[in-house]
């Protein structure tokens, strides 16, 4: 009997490949995606196979978070944002989302380093046009 691999959590492998696109200086196609989460994987091609590649990046073009070109008899795929972007868009999804909207930004600014906490007031400070707090 073969092992069976642990089931990824939830959205993992959709973060596993934008991370690979974000890093990427150019378009992949779902082979070069499979090679490097299998690299990421001590080069096991059979973690993942090619269809599943296939699909999550189909699934992720149809949700609008990657672009994708026609290359060879595949597509190349990048992202439509950059991470700090696609970032920024979660946050405001989950802002905006059901639920209590304090008790998420509590959470969140609990969670900050100093630094983090400082550079969170510049911005908001900016954003506010200079006016104390």
């Amino acid at each position: 009997m073969s092992e069976r691999q642990p089931r990824r959590a939830w959205g993992s492998l959709e973060s596993d490949i934008m991370a690979l696109l974000w890093a990427a200086t150019e378009p992949l196609t779902p082979g070069q995606v499979q090679t490097a989460l299998a690299e990421s994987h001590g080069g096991d091609r059979t973690v993942l196979a090619y269809n599943t590649v296939l699909t999550i990046l189909t699934r992720m073009h149809d949700k609008g978070l990657l672009q994708r070109q026609p290359s060879g008899r595949a597509h190349a795929y990048w992202p439509t944002h950059d991470a700090a972007t696609a970032a920024a868009t979660q946050m405001r999804a989950v802002l905006d989302g059901p639920g209590d909207r304090r008790a998420v930004l509590q959470h969140f600014a609990d969670r900050l380093d100093a630094s983090d906490v400082e550079v969170l007031r510049a911005l908001l400070e900016r954003a506010d046009g200079g006016a104390p707090g």
